[in-house]
């Protein structure tokens, strides 16, 4: 066997016969150079929608003041806060499919790191339109920032998690959109050359003079891993900022050291969740099934799997820590949680994050395209509900009776976060449009190594042992995308 085959008991990568450079190229690239299908209109229009929805509430609300939302004299933070720790999250597969991944050097990261880091940099301006919201006067943001003033160098409020949630945004904003555009100028520079007119004059701007010289490729393997290196810690570190926000109070509920890493979880379920609801869509309509085959979902699934039994485990934990503290307060507010007025909420999160997951141990839901699409929607609507039960249920009920009070969102907390919702799929329809949503370059990596006609050829050559044969061929049965037929012969 050549030295640049991997084992033929690895499953394939890349499925379809007669695959070539040219029509890896042809075929990502059909979405950006050829007219939108109807779906990607109904989608759009559809989303779009929900941006002027969005445009709609957060103007009120800068109009108003945020007395326009559900908060009250007890329940300080609701939908706003519980909106913002959501996106931020589903922002965080990004991250570690593109950083983490690279540097674990598993290659089935090359077909969905550039639409997850894409999801990232949307989901977190999404994140960063509640921060601004949320400061009751936007125009004054700046303030966050320590900048030189002049009202007596008037510092910043460093214990403000306002101030703390500023700097983990755009940090994590300003890494994410690095090491995303870092990674789109060879596939800009693709675009460039197959474009004319006022097409190729922009993508040569975009593309930075891309000449794909040897040194170049040496330069961009170089930067990558770096940036790959930079990006890592934030996996760790953004989540923990904004769990920060909670565990540094003293509020029954909040006040435990079990929140960084347990938000870090949490953040991974959702974004890996959210990346299936995308991608699940964007395969079947782009017609990208020999790119994005069964051996991502099924990965993807597995991370869930992982990621959700943590999360839970963490919940039991909390109860197990407010039993254990012996703090009638802690304890009151973990009972209040599961038997309170918000009772449906908690069963809500329990039953979408911890048993929902579990249904992926079975093979036959795990490989099932629509099975796997609604259980990655579910997960990310019991995240949500993670959130509320965190934020609403231990605020609601605090230390005096006469205090107690419900929260009851208005039109408008429901419309600025529905709106939310349009913007990021507006943002990522148009990435769709204009961006090529699977790696060019990087799968092309893949060819000659770990795509199915690699395999098929060294099978045909003699190179492997009956045995492995059969079993990877046996391997090839859960796949949409391979023709079984040719196997057959074999």
């Amino acid at each position: 066997m050549s030295g640049h085959n991997e084992s033929i008991l690895r499953e394939p990568l890349i499925t379809g016969d007669n695959i070539t450079y040219a029509k890896i190229t042809d075929d990502i690239l059909s979405p950006v150079e050829n007219k939108p299908n109807k779906a990607w209109w109904i989608g759009f229009i559809v989303a779009s929608l929900g941006a002027l929805l969005w445009v709609v509430a957060v103007s009120y609300t800068f109009w108003n003041g945020i007395g326009a939302w559900g908060l009250n004299k007890t329940v300080g933070w609701a939908w706003d806060i519980t909106g913002f720790v959501w996106w931020v999250g589903i922002g965080h597969a990004g991250t570690l499919i593109s950083a983490v991944l690279l540097l674990f050097r598993q290659n089935w990261r090359n077909s969905i790191n550039r639409s997850a880091e894409a999801m990232t940099i949307f989901a977190v301006i999404c994140a960063a339109t509640y921060v601004v919201s949320h400061m009751g006067r936007p125009w004054l943001a700046y303030w966050v920032l320590p900048l030189p003033n002049q009202f007596g160098s008037l510092w910043v409020n460093f214990n403000s998690p306002l101030v703390w949630d500023m700097f983990a945004i755009s940090t994590y904003f300003s890494v994410s959109l690095l090491f995303w555009y870092t990674g789109l100028l060879p596939d800009i520079a693709t675009i460039r050359d197959r474009a004319v007119g006022t097409r190729r004059k922009i993508y040569s701007i975009f593309s930075f003079g891309w000449s794909g010289s040897v040194k170049t490729w040496q330069r961009f393997e170089a930067v990558s891993l770096i940036l790959a290196g930079i990006s890592t810690p934030l996996v760790l570190s953004v989540h923990t900022i904004v769990s920060m926000d909670f565990a540094t109070s003293v509020i029954p509920g909040w006040h435990t050291t079990i929140f960084p890493p347990y938000f870090v979880a949490g953040a991974i379920f959702s974004g890996f969740a959210m990346v299936l609801t995308l991608l699940l869509v964007a395969r079947k309509v782009l017609g990208l099934e020999n790119y994005i085959t069964m051996f991502h979902i099924e990965s993807m699934n597995k991370i869930i799997i992982l990621t959700g039994s943590i999360v839970g485990v963490a919940y039991l934990t909390e109860f197990f820590i407010a039993w254990y503290s012996g703090s009638e307060y802690e304890q009151y507010a973990f009972i209040n949680r599961s038997t309170g007025p918000y009772w449906w909420s908690y069963w809500m999160m329990m039953t979408c994050n911890v048993i929902s997951p579990q249904l992926l141990w079975f093979k036959k839901i795990r490989l099932s395209i629509k099975a796997t699409w609604i259980l990655s929607i579910v997960v990310n609507v019991g995240m949500w509900f993670e959130r509320f039960v965190i934020i609403v249920t231990s605020l609601h009920r605090d230390y005096i009776p006469s205090s107690w009070a419900m929260f009851y969102p208005t039109w408008v907390d429901i419309s600025v976060f529905v709106g939310s919702i349009g913007l990021f799929f507006t943002l990522f329809l148009l990435f769709l449009r204009v961006l090529p949503s699977i790696a060019i370059a990087e799968v092309k990596l893949l060819l000659k190594s770990a795509s199915e006609q690699a395999k098929m050829k060294q099978i045909k050559e003699g190179h492997e042992n009956k045995e492995y044969v059969t079993e990877y061929i046996e391997s090839l049965e859960k796949f949409d995308s391979v023709k079984q037929e040719d196997y057959a012969k074999i």
